[in-house]
């Protein structure tokens, strides 16, 4: 009987032990995804361009100026004497035009006016690119273009007279002074600030000089270019209202000054607006030239 109780023993000690797998603990399954729009995933942002550009938004200003001086003409609020209303300025033009005086004094400032800025413009730019594609150059003009920038050029009127009489030449020589300054300083700045990686990418593809210049120097220095042009052109206007009021005996200016001696507001008026007119025509014209040429560049004006 023992030997039975120490076999079973025995024979249990030996016997494996077989216990039910141990099942992998659970994992909570993820909730379902929330669907979102695209507008909600995608960052916000900051729209900081000026926006498109609104044909004729340019004339906003000055017809907003115009209906502010018919509302307070039309109120009583300007003295005529002082200011007369729109309606008598165009009132004024038209018996003006009429007559004929005010279409011979329009031509003559006109003429006046594209003679000195033509001469203005050629000097400017044949100065600015013999300035800006040579040290010699540079070391010859650059000095003597600062040293007459910083004089007073309507302070050489007095000058001109002597030199080259009353007649039409000293205005329109004036005129030219006035015109190539900003146009050379403009000029000579922006041939100076191109890149020199483009000189050396030049000179790596063995371009001419003539090359470079059409490739590498007019390219990049359009803009600068332009901005000069379309100071050139206001200073035109600017200097041919004081020429013609200076021994002229016709043009615009020469009518403002025959007007101020009889005390006629609304002929004063009328030639300003004049003036104002042909400056806003010539600028918004560069301004369209200068976005028909420098179409390939994207800046914000575009």
């Amino acid at each position: 009987m023992a030997e039975h109780v120490s076999t079973a023993v025995v024979e249990a000690e030996l016997t494996p032990v077989v216990t039910a797998p141990e099942r992998p603990p659970t994992v909570a399954e993820p909730p379902p995804p929330v669907r979102t729009s695209a507008a909600a995933v995608r960052p916000r942002t900051r729209r900081l361009a000026p926006g498109p550009r609104r044909p004729y938004a340019r004339l906003l200003g000055p017809l907003l100026l115009l209906a502010v001086w018919s509302v307070a003409s039309g109120a009583g609020w300007l003295d005529p004497r002082i200011l007369p209303a729109p309606w008598t300025v165009l009132h004024t033009g038209a018996h003006l035009w009429t007559a004929g005086t005010l279409r011979t004094d329009l031509a003559t400032s006109l003429w006046r006016a594209v003679q000195g800025f033509a001469i203005g413009l050629v000097a400017g730019v044949v100065l600015a690119l013999a300035a800006g594609l040579s040290r010699i150059g540079e070391a010859l003009i650059d000095g003597t273009v600062q040293v007459n920038r910083a004089v007073p050029t309507l302070g050489l009127i007095p000058l001109f007279i002597l030199w080259l009489g009353i007649g039409e030449t000293f205005k329109v020589v004036i005129i030219a002074i006035v015109v190539y300054i900003p146009v050379y300083l403009n000029l000579h700045a922006a041939l100076a600030g191109i890149d020199a990686r483009y000189v050396e990418l030049a000179e790596v593809l063995r371009l001419s000089r003539w090359q470079f210049v059409r490739q590498v120097v007019i390219p990049g220095a359009l803009p600068g270019f332009f901005v000069g042009l379309r100071l050139g052109v206001t200073g035109s206007w600017l200097s041919l209202v004081v020429l013609e009021q200076i021994n002229a005996t016709n043009g615009l200016g020469y009518m403002m000054f025959q007007a101020q001696n009889y005390g006629q507001t609304d002929v004063i008026v009328l030639g300003l607006l004049i003036y104002g007119v042909f400056g806003f025509a010539s600028d918004s014209a560069v301004r369209l030239l200068e976005r028909r040429v420098l179409a390939w560049r994207r800046s914000l004006n575009s």
